[in-house]
């Protein structure tokens, strides 16, 4: 086979593999609940839409099981560093808060911390609760740093029995 043969099959075997759809890819991305996937536990995971506080990336997410909820807040890297930024960087002791709320109902609690990021993403933990079915449960995650104040990312999670 000459060389043209050969690419014109590889092309030809690239766009057959990536025009097949992927259903599982799709059903796990939506609008509404940004990352949700229920697990064989039945506890259904799902994290608001990522921020950047600090100079570092955060979310906050909710593991729902049945009317139980678990609620806590990921730090990790925004992005690769920079040219000529020294690796591995120095510790940063950060400020966080976790909050959160029934809507249009009682407080689930808030907790206030201090954690040390380094490289490895971070879970910060602090709030587990039993949510009445049907409500919907509003979770707030803030961290800050000497010089770089909160911004806050959030979440709305559906508590469905």
């Amino acid at each position: 086979m000459n060389r043209i043969a050969t690419i014109t099959a590889g092309a030809a075997g690239a766009v057959a593999l990536f025009a097949t759809p992927v259903p599982a890819l799709a059903a796990t991305r939506t609008a509404a609940a940004p990352v949700a996937a229920p697990a064989a536990t039945g506890t259904v995971t799902t994290c608001g839409w990522s921020g950047l506080q600090a100079g570092l990336s955060t979310k906050v997410c909710a593991d729902v099981t049945g009317d139980s909820v678990v609620l806590y807040g990921q730090i990790g890297l925004a992005g690769p560093p920079s040219p000529g930024t020294p690796w591995p960087p120095a510790p940063q002791e950060l400020l966080t808060r976790l909050s959160a709320d029934v809507a249009g109902g009682n407080s689930l609690g808030a907790v206030n911390g201090r954690t040390v990021f380094t490289v490895s993403t971070v879970r910060v933990d602090g709030i587990t609760a039993t949510v009445p079915c049907g409500s919907t449960v509003h979770a707030s995650f803030s961290v800050e740093a000497m010089w770089r104040g909160p911004s806050p990312v959030t979440v709305d999670v559906p508590v469905v029995c």
